[in-house]
């Protein structure tokens, strides 16, 4: 597969890659809506600049051993890890860079150079392939071990925590629900005026500031496929303005959703094998090649029942009032209209769910009891998404 897909970027004359169908339809891309009613080659290499510009981690070889497991390649294991860093360093990209920077195989912009770097192939990087997988190591799941969605949502969770630059709060909705004031707490953060030039004054000279949100909603949507009731819903997910996409898979697939178009979801899939190397400041050319290498030139597409039920959905919202749109969008279109909603809103935890302290509600697989009239309940485990890559 890995030559196949080498052979299909670098072939010169090769056909038209079919990436972006001929179609009247809208087509999404996080959040974002491109019209191309008549498919012009100009509009058309828009959506593909939009695509192109997304950090692309995939497996990759020969990167020093991840602590003493002897493993210097995340080949048939690390599928799901690098879709939880696609979306990580979306987030990154639209916090530092802004949802509309597009990349280019000449940049060398100093923010977008420092965000790649964190999530590069050696030890030190706070977002690599060690730090995610021997995170999940301590916390369970041994070096080489395939992750769901939750998993390494919940290991990312724990790494965010060591980055002040971004001061992102990554937040896990478990049980399929989400619990609007606690989030409101975890976002918040009061400081004494002066020392904040953003934010709401409040008083005694306080001002109230917003870290930026990465929302993920782990979810269940079916057994052994997406069961078509919830089809509206998540397609719906990607035309909201917060959208960071999806990450799950397909059958022996773990990929990152970024995009919908008709019953079609578009993706960018981890499973090709490339070396791994710095990019440092892109000074030489061998350093500009494997900048290249972090930039897909052609997504992918498959039908949306495709999917493997055990996905999540994330939502970034960099500013308060964002969150309160956001909150706005799940009630009104992935709620009010749906006999089965994807998941829930409500202000605070329900009484009905067991209490959950700082420490548990981290924990990897870490759920609460369900509410009774969620007319549901999903296994928010990984064991049923067992995938190899």
């Amino acid at each position: 597969m890995d030559m196949m897909l080498e052979a299909y970027l670098t072939h010169e004359g090769a056909l038209e890659p079919d990436d972006i169908p001929q179609t009247k339809e809208t087509i999404w891309i996080l959040g974002k809506a491109y019209h191309a009613p008549h498919n012009l080659l100009s509009d058309v290499e828009v959506i593909r600049k939009d695509i192109r510009s997304k950090l692309w981690f995939t497996y990759r070889r020969n990167f020093v051993q991840i602590g003493d497991t002897g493993l210097t390649t995340d080949k048939g294991w690390g599928c799901m890890l690098r879709c939880g860093q696609m979306v990580l360093a979306h987030a990154l990209v639209c916090v530092h860079l802004g949802r509309d920077w597009i990349w280019s195989a000449n940049v060398k912009n100093s923010t977008y150079l420092k965000i790649l770097h964190m999530f590069e192939d050696r030890r030190t990087a706070p977002y690599s392939i060690h730090q995610i997988a021997l995170m999940g190591a301590s916390e369970g799941k041994e070096v080489g071990q395939w992750f769901g969605p939750n998993t390494v949502a919940q290991v990312l969770k724990k790494l965010a925590v060591y980055d002040d630059w971004s001061s992102l709060v990554i937040h896990v909705a478990l049980d399929n629900t989400v619990v609007i004031n606690e989030i409101r707490r975890l976002c918040s953060v009061k400081q004494k005026s002066g020392t904040q030039s953003e934010g709401n004054a409040s008083a005694g000279g306080v001002v109230q500031s917003w870290k930026p949100l990465l929302l993920v909603v782990p979810l269940r949507l079916g057994l052994s496929e997406i069961n078509p009731v919830y089809i509206r819903g998540l397609k719906t997910c990607f035309t909201f303005k917060q959208s960071l996409g999806v990450i799950g898979g397909k059958p022996n697939h773990a990929l990152y959703f970024i995009g919908c178009v008709g019953e079609e979801v578009i993706y960018l899939d981890p499973h090709t094998t490339q070396l791994a190397g710095l990019v440092e400041e892109k000074e030489h050319e061998h350093e500009k090649a494997l900048d290249a290498s972090y930039h897909c030139e052609f997504a992918s597409r498959s039908h949306i029942l495709h999917m493997d039920p055990s996905v999540a959905v994330c939502f970034l919202c960099q500013s308060e009032e964002e969150f309160d749109v956001l909150c706005q969008l799940i009630q009104q279109h992935l709620i009010e209209p749906e006999k089965q909603p994807l998941f829930e809103l409500c202000y605070e935890r329900p009484q009905q769910w067991s209490p959950v302290d700082e420490g548990a509600e981290e924990a990897l697989g870490a759920s609460c009891v369900a509410l009774d009239d969620l007319g549901r309940h999903f296994d928010d485990s990984d064991e049923d998404f067992e995938l190899l890559g």
